[in-house]
């Protein structure tokens, strides 16, 4: 388990609109692009093995892409190699970060200076939401994917603890690039869930005109 005092204090980034990573979570990736590449060849040398999941913020009107002031890290925990020289890893979230300035450099990857204040739970245990009302989660939840016409394990859903399956269905499920931020920054499971909630309950009211499930 990583320690604060382990984190390092300048960090590769990989601006990926739409994906998210968070603490605890796995995410798999395919790395092909010559300069992520490189990232991932140098993230391995470091004894960390850290790479900053970021979304992309587009500043109409400006150059290039800024990025989003919140990520986050996670840490090569798997990784192939194919042979056409392409990568299939998988990263396990470890914490999030807040970006101070993006690091000039010759890399041909992005660096910034990030701090890690302020994200001190996510280097503890699984989070709880006492709260969470599950029997009307997963009922709203079965709705959600019968009006995307998508299929699950329904079983493997309702033995996952709270954190495993808020977590995963934020990762998981088609929002938004501003709705998947929203996620990452929510600070506890609690709110974390209930932003998931009113995106479902957004989708199925514009979706199909269904009243919402209170």
């Amino acid at each position: 388990m990583f320690k604060a005092a382990d984190l390092p204090e300048t960090l590769a980034v990989f601006p990926l609109p739409g994906a998210l990573m968070l603490p605890r979570a796995r995410l798999p990736l395919h790395i092909f692009e010559p300069r992520y590449l490189a990232m991932l060849d140098d993230a391995l040398k470091t004894p960390e093995r850290l790479i900053g999941m970021i979304q992309p913020n587009e500043v109409p009107g400006r150059e290039g892409s800024g990025l989003h002031t919140i990520g986050c890290a996670g840490r090569i925990t798997q990784f192939t190699e194919t042979d056409d020289n392409r990568y299939l890893i998988t990263l396990s979230g470890i914490s999030r970060f807040r970006v101070l300035q993006e690091v000039e450099g010759f890399a041909p990857y992005r660096r910034c200076q990030v701090q890690w204040d302020g994200f001190e739970r996510d280097l503890g245990g699984t989070e709880t939401d006492p709260g969470f009302q599950r029997p009307a989660f997963m009922d709203l939840l079965q709705r959600y994917f019968e009006q995307r016409d998508l299929s699950t394990d329904w079983d493997t859903l309702k033995d996952a603890d709270d954190e495993l399956l808020i977590n995963s269905l934020s990762m998981l499920l088609e929002f938004g690039a501003e709705d998947k931020q929203a996620l990452l920054e929510a600070p506890s499971l609690t709110t974390r869930r209930e932003t998931l909630v009113t995106l479902m309950e957004f989708s199925l009211r514009s979706g199909d005109g269904e009243d919402l499930i209170q």
